[in-house]
């Protein structure tokens, strides 16, 4: 398993980190670039770039809010190996400081906001 060694202490994440790591975290054994980004254009209604998608992981396994595990090859892959990622006990901290803030800002506007 890939591990940074340079991980920046937390800051904020940003919106589409969040999606990221979300949207990682559904596939409960980790997930491959293909499945996140499938699943944030599915749930989140927006198209995601392959290079916007490489550039986040790449940063959230530096801030070591993500790792990765190297899946072996396959032929139906054509022999290519695979990165599956997995959310770090760091990244679930912060995803549970920035899902948090968002729950609390948002009480009692859920009549302006509407349902999601």
């Amino acid at each position: 398993m890939k591990r940074s060694k340079n991980a920046e202490p937390g800051g904020p994440l940003g919106e589409f980190e969040q999606l990221v790591l979300l949207a990682t975290l559904q596939q409960r054994d980790g997930a491959r670039a293909r499945e996140i980004r499938a699943r944030i254009e599915a749930s989140a209604g927006r198209s995601v770039s392959r290079g916007a998608l490489y550039a986040t992981l790449d940063r959230l396994v530096e801030k070591d809010l993500l790792n990765w595990e190297l899946e072996e090859s396959t032929p139906a892959r054509g022999g290519l190996a695979s990165r599956r990622f997995l959310v770090t006990e760091r990244g679930l901290q912060a995803l549970r400081r920035s899902v948090g803030a968002v729950m609390t800002l948002s009480r009692g506007l859920e009549r302006l906001l509407g349902e999601a």
